[in-house]
């Protein structure tokens, strides 16, 4: 009789999954370290919710000892002596002229956008963000009473079979297990009022001619991927889109996405335009209210005190009032920057953006957890 003995690795079938783990923890591992850069990038903010954009990601190859090909000193240890660090080669780092080793290997991975903003929000949320008082309030259902008697599209059949069960067993678990009315259990809704969390956001912009292609350009991606934030966190926020030169005006999300527009500078119209709109639309009682202001700083200096004066104003209304200055290729003496600096309060955050990889750390700043 013949005998065959064979073992089968059930890892094997396993691998497949482990790569494609492996795989995924790898691209979010690069998109971590390269999102300031990947949340400006324009084919990603111009595009619909489908578009995806390419990274490249290293091949990742399976763990194995293996010695050092391009290195032409070779370290061990000997004696009992300590090695010496001789310096690590990479192929294709080259070190002067044409390089004459070969690349290492590497392909574009496709991340929607989806994927990347939910890394980005991992670590943001609304700051002071609270419910308030009656006058915002909302009934809900609840579903945690339960009761003898009730509707079948209420019952509830696990509780129900629990009852059956301990019934049959303090009997001794003998015969066939029925269920009886007294087993029956319903759940019963009830409507109760709960204290509604609402918000109103106000996206200030300077759209005067100081600002630059690019100076717009990193004050409208702050705002994309913070009305993005929004719709996918909260559900009672409001975005109110304010476009300022000397004058401020309400917009559509739009224009104020689209429109460009030119003329000097007043910032205080668009603080004196949101005051006039948090007091006859959205009562500080009944919402949490977020006020954030981009420009280049370059205001006018009679009107500088105007803008301080408004701006306490604000803190005393809003939950958190967030100022981003756009630092642009022109030297200004003075900025609305160093006007702020000089006030001390906790619900004041001023951050200064230099690059397209700062928008990131606005983003952390403004919407930091508390």
């Amino acid at each position: 009789m013949d005998f065959q003995i064979f073992k089968e690795d059930w890892g094997l079938f396993r691998k497949g999954e482990e790569d494609a783990r492996r795989h995924q923890e790898k691209l979010k591992e690069i998109i971590r370290q390269r999102l300031p850069e990947l949340i400006t990038e324009e084919s990603l903010i111009l595009a619909d919710d489908r578009r995806k954009v390419r990274i490249p990601l290293r091949l990742v190859e399976e763990f194995r000892f293996r010695f050092a090909p391009h290195q032409e000193i070779l370290v061990g240890q000997a004696n009992g002596q300590p090695g010496a660090d001789e310096g690590l080669v990479f192929p294709g780092t080259g070190r002067g002229g044409a390089g004459t080793e070969p690349g290492v290997d590497y392909y574009e991975a496709e991340i929607s956008l989806e994927e990347i903003a939910e890394i980005v929000f991992e670590e943001l949320a609304l700051p002071h963000y609270e419910p308030k008082n009656a006058a915002s309030r909302r009934r809900v259902e609840e579903w945690g009473d339960l009761r003898r008697q009730g509707i079948r599209a209420c019952l509830d059949r696990r509780r129900t079979l629990l009852n059956a069960l301990k019934r049959h067993a303090k009997k001794g678990g003998e015969g066939e297990l029925r269920l009886c009315p007294s087993d029956l259990c319903f759940r019963v809704g009830r409507s109760i009022e709960s204290p509604e969390a609402r918000a109103v956001v106000l996206a200030m912009l300077d759209t005067s001619g100081s600002m630059g292609p690019l100076e717009k350009y990193l004050a409208r991606s702050f705002f994309f991927w913070m009305i993005r934030f929004l719709e996918a966190n909260y559900a009672n926020v409001e975005v109110v889109y304010l476009a300022h030169h000397t004058e401020a005006r309400e917009t559509t999300a739009s224009e104020f996405f689209r429109k460009g527009e030119s003329g000097g500078t007043r910032c205080s119209s668009v603080y004196e335009l949101a005051l006039d709109i948090i007091e006859t639309r959205y009562p500080p009682a009944e919402y949490n209210i977020y006020a954030f202001h981009f420009s280049d700083g370059d205001n006018l200096p009679a009107d500088n005190e105007r803008c301080m004066e408004l701006i306490g104003q604000l803190l005393e209304v809003a939950n958190l009032v967030g100022y981003g200055e756009i630092e642009g290729p022109y030297f200004y003496t003075s900025t609305l920057k160093t006007v702020y600096q000089s006030i001390a309060h906790p619900r004041l955050v001023v951050v200064t953006l230099r690059e397209r990889k700062d928008v990131y750390r606005a983003l952390k700043a403004f919407f930091a957890r508390f």
